[in-house]
């Protein structure tokens, strides 16, 4: 399935957060029928959070962001890719300010080219850290 499995989970997390979570005064499908692009970006930076932070037992978690292009000379029997060598990582010990980090950066995640579902993948991983 490749990216659906990922986009699956990460989808569920938003409808229940639209539908039961979010605290307003309208009915369910007012809810829905009613939400802005930033209510849109804050319910994906929600669902992002609470799934790696579920994935790193509820003590951590890690978002992988990219930066902007460096020069890596690679060792040996490594092929650079121009994309791995750029990953950086913030490590939150909060979820809140896991969910807050996500919130400033979402078009990282949600913008037109920008290897949305590959960032949550890498920050799946290393959330959950590569032992477990």
């Amino acid at each position: 399935g490749g990216t659906r499995a990922i986009l699956a989970a990460v989808q569920a997390h938003i409808i229940t957060y639209l539908l039961f979570t979010r605290e307003t005064e309208s009915t369910h499908l007012e809810r829905l029928c009613r939400l802005g692009q930033w209510e849109q970006g804050q319910a994906l930076a929600t669902a992002l959070a609470e799934t790696l932070w579920a994935a790193g037992g509820g003590g951590r978690a890690v978002v992988c962001l990219i930066t902007a292009p460096v020069t890596v000379v690679p060792r040996e029997g490594y092929g650079a890719n121009s994309f791995t060598e750029r990953i950086r990582l913030f490590e939150f010990s909060e979820k809140a300010a896991a969910q807050g980090f996500i919130s400033d950066h979402i078009n990282c995640f949600k913008g037109k080219g920008s290897h949305g579902v590959i960032l949550f993948l890498y920050s799946l991983l290393f959330s959950r850290t590569l032992e477990r």
